[in-house]
């Protein structure tokens, strides 16, 4: 089976059935040798070996906003997901009785910057998903005069749902709210652009789907945003020339950058940048292709097993991840049970998760299918 990433790009598939990426993701290997040579200059020339990775950074930026469809100037590095996150929750200017939607089933990322604003007066609002999830027609019922901002992740972290991003945006924007995502558990495996989907904030991270390092993230605000947000943690690099030091009254830069305050993470930036590179060489519509593939073929392979699928599958909403459990077993004990086997998943009470990418092939899945196979 020929799949989209190269499997002789990923170390990891010498000695692991690694199918963990909505947990970690691994690095390419032309991602790990720019990752040594950045380490190797460090050591060796400190500053000197630093710098040239320093100057790629509006580069690395044009890189990421290319990726979603954006420019530059819209796009800065961050930490992670939730950096992103609070950068648009203390950046808008809040009125008592403004109201957020999210759902109760989001990841703390996406639901802890946006639940610290019910103490400056906004109504946060978690929106029941365990009998009916944000759909559009969900969203133009729960949506109020009040609403000035949605957010949703991409895909759930939990059990792989998609949610229409498009549709859910066009209602948000019709209610006058902004529409925000967390793209964490989807960018890198499916395909995305952020003008036409209508984004108004998108944030991320390297560390899963993106096969970068942890510690890494981005932030994309469209530009006729970013000029109404206010800045909520200012550093000495948002400054419109950050080389002025003593000049404390300058403006801040004029552009998406000014979030990142202090110095940013070049090593994870330019892990970032080779992933991208290694990913748009696949194809991000052929990788999202693969990996529903591939846990469709896990799904048919459970059902055949007895197995309890938790995930929502169907057309739009199936990603690269899903959840089951095996009636009468503990998930806990069955996944370490199959991680002793090399194989490597994630495993709660609530079920095992499985999130293959584009250079896992069938093998992988029958594999796994095998040994779950043994347990029932």
């Amino acid at each position: 089976m020929q799949t989209p990433l190269a499997r002789s790009e990923f170390a990891v598939t010498e000695n692991l059935t690694y199918l963990n990426h909505a947990a970690v993701g691994v690095l390419p290997k032309r991602t790990r040798e720019a990752v040594d040579a950045f380490v190797a200059g460090h050591a060796e020339r400190g500053v000197m070996g630093v710098w040239p990775i320093e100057a790629q950074m509006p580069a690395f930026r044009e890189r990421i906003g290319r990726f979603i469809g954006a420019s530059g100037s819209e796009i800065a590095v961050l930490r992670n997901t939730g950096d992103g996150a609070n950068a648009i929750a203390l950046g808008i200017d809040w009125r008592d009785g403004d109201e957020i939607l999210l759902g109760d089933n989001e990841f703390p990322s996406n639901a802890i910057p946006w639940l610290a604003l019910r103490a400056r007066g906004v109504n946060v609002r978690l929106l029941p998903t365990a009998n009916e999830r944000i759909t559009p027609d969900r969203l133009r019922r729960e949506m109020t005069p009040h609403t000035r901002l949605v957010s949703v992740s991409w895909v759930s972290f939990a059990d792989g749902y998609r949610h229409d991003l498009g549709a859910l945006a066009e209602i948000a924007h019709a209610g006058d709210a902004l529409f925000c995502v967390d793209a964490i558990q989807g960018l890198g495996a499916f395909p995305l652009d952020v003008r036409e989907l209508g984004i108004d904030a998108l944030y991320g991270s390297g560390a899963k789907w993106m096969l970068a390092l942890q510690g890494v993230g981005f932030l994309y605000i469209r530009s006729s945003l970013l000029e109404r947000l206010q800045l909520g943690v200012p550093g000495w690099r948002s400054m419109a020339d950050m080389w002025d030091f003593f000049n404390y009254d300058q403006p801040y830069i004029n552009d998406a950058s000014r979030f990142e305050g202090g110095t940013p993470n070049f090593l994870g930036a330019l892990s970032l940048e080779r992933s991208i590179d290694a990913i748009e060489e696949a194809g991000t519509a052929r990788i999202g292709a693969h990996v529903v593939a591939l846990t469709d073929r896990l799904c048919e392979g459970l059902r055949g097993l007895g197995a309890t699928i938790h995930s929502l599958r169907g057309p739009g909403i199936s990603s690269g991840i899903v959840t089951f459990s095996i009636p009468g077993r503990d998930s806990v004990e069955l996944g370490k049970t199959i991680q002793r086997e090399g194989i490597i998943t994630t495993w709660r009470a609530s079920g095992i998760r499985v999130a293959p990418h584009g250079y896992n092939d069938e093998s992988d899945i029958d594999r796994l299918l095998a040994e779950v196979r043994k347990a029932v």
